[in-house]
């Protein structure tokens, strides 16, 4: 099956492709500031002959991360075979910009495969991407062949990657394909909430506080009686920022999800605590792969696995110190 051959065949007029060629040429990667895991010399042009993955990305990204198992896998199995992965890491945040906070990225999900760091959009751009994660599948030739929007069908994309292999002889029987479970969240669930005015706003979040976001400035919030679902509330004084919400004093941040798991963004380039309470308590029960003993321990800026439980509707109360910046939610 071919992935969007709508989205295909637009790409095509506009990449000039030549009437009667269904596919459109894959641009050439553009703006690369890094190159990890491999060097200048990476290119499209210079893996022809290859069948090429291209995986845009972003390390924070809770659905990207999601699909990495199975680009590992198939790194480790197709490798040999002559497929090429090749992750773009396009940031979302202005922290996911430096190339050691992507690097120690790489080191904790065992990526070897090569990632170009695309900081300017110009790669995301000429693919005219506008998702996480997004991957294209380019054959020997230089032609988009299939693409896939956000996690699943990784049945479906390992057929494809065979069937490009087999056409340039490479026999693929011999290998044990991937059997990792599809994690991909199949229930509603509340969606990714942003703390950085610059993306909420524009999407139609604000906080659940009466006087709502602040943009550049620092207020002291107060709770208000009722805690509705699927919004962000503060406590304390918080600067808003751009890409995040600043601790000016200690406060809290209460949240009310639907889900079986949460996770935050944190922008904390220091070691900072926080203390979790889950529906008002401090329990062990449900705790996230991050937390021990109800503390939060952020040493970098990444996302933090913070409740794991029972599907449903959760309460978690994040009390914090001075100085703690966070830039979004996610779940599953």
């Amino acid at each position: 099956m071919i992935g969007s051959l709508l989205y295909l065949g637009e790409l095509a007029v506009k990449n000039g492709t030549t009437l009667g060629e269904p596919y459109p040429k894959a641009p050439e990667l553009e703006g690369i500031s890094e190159y990890l895991n491999s060097n200048e010399n990476l290119s499209i042009t210079n893996l022809k002959g290859k069948v090429i993955l291209i995986d845009f990305w972003t390390y924070s990204c809770v659905n990207c991360i999601r699909t990495l198992p199975h680009l590992v896998r198939w790194n480790d199995m197709y490798k040999d075979k002559g497929l090429v992965i090749i992750g773009v890491h396009t940031p979302e945040f202005d922290f996911e910009k430096k190339v050691e906070n992507v690097q120690a990225a790489l080191d904790k999900y065992g990526i070897e495969y090569p990632v170009v760091m695309d900081n300017d959009y110009a790669t995301w751009k000429a693919f005219e991407n506008r998702y996480w994660p997004h991957k294209f599948l380019i054959d020997s030739k230089g032609f988009i062949r299939y693409h896939h929007i956000g996690e699943g069908k990784y049945d479906e994309t390992e057929n494809i990657i065979q069937t490009l292999l087999l056409e340039v002889g490479q026999d693929t029987s011999d290998v044990v394909t991937s059997n990792l479970t599809d994690k991909t969240p199949s229930r509603p669930q509340t969606p990714e909430l942003y703390a950085g005015h610059a993306f909420a706003l524009p999407r139609g979040q604000n906080l659940g506080n009466e006087e709502g976001m602040q943009p550049g400035s620092t207020f002291n919030y107060s709770l208000p009686n009722n805690i509705d679902a699927n919004k962000i509330y503060l406590s304390g004084s918080w600067i808003s920022g751009k890409d995040a919400l600043t601790a000016h004093s200690d406060g809290e941040i209460i949240l009310r999800f639907l889900g079986s798991s949460a996770n935050i963004v944190v922008e904390n380039q220091n070691e900072t605590l926080s203390q979790i309470l889950i529906n008002d308590k401090f329990s062990k029960d449900n705790q996230g792969d991050d937390i021990n003993d109800s503390v939060l321990k952020t040493f970098s800026p990444a996302l933090y696995n913070i409740y794991r439980g029972d599907y449903g509707y959760t309460k978690l109360t994040i009390k914090v110190k001075k100085g703690f910046s966070f830039n979004a939610f996610t779940f599953g």
